[in-house]
């Protein structure tokens, strides 16, 4: 699987379930059949779709960390709490569970957009006003980022 593309305006029913975008089931084709994992965002009141491809590869480097550290294994609890396999249903409907839809506050009106390899589930005003927040200083940000010398032959 490439990288994933797109952002979408969609609506979840009153059941929680999630109607994903044909671009994006097109994009996902060849990982369909594997399912999905589902989760909560660490950095925002966001939800996160992992490819289950994309979530076996991230469990492999939290696989590596050291239990026997305190932190690690805070990490690893807080990391995992509300985790859920996931598939399409017949209809191409992802069911998101109440927990998860209380965590990232979704009501009817939600956006779906891609971030590389994953998929975030964002309530449309939660979105709309991270995204708003972080354009006063996006530039900066995409310096600090982005802007090493030229590394990788990124310009």
């Amino acid at each position: 699987m490439n990288t994933l593309i797109g952002t979408y305006e969609c609506k979840v029913d009153t059941k929680g379930r999630l109607m994903l975008p044909v671009s994006l089931k097109k994009q996902l084709a060849s990982v369909m059949n594997n399912g999905f994992v589902l989760k909560r965002a660490v950095f925002q009141p966001c939800l996160e779709l992992y490819p289950m491809n994309q979530w076996e590869l991230l469990m492999q480097k939290i696989n590596k960390l050291n239990r026997f550290k305190k932190k690690n294994n805070d990490f690893i609890r807080r990391f995992t709490a509300g985790v859920k396999s996931v598939e399409l249903d017949g209809s191409g409907r992802l069911l998101i569970s109440k927990d998860l839809v209380g965590f990232a506050q979704i009501s009817k009106d939600i956006v779906v957009t891609s971030a590389v390899n994953i998929i975030e589930i964002w309530d449309k005003d939660n979105y709309e006003k991270a995204i708003n927040d972080a354009a006063g200083n996006f530039a900066e940000l995409a310096e600090d980022v982005m802007g090493q010398d030229d590394v990788d032959g990124l310009s």
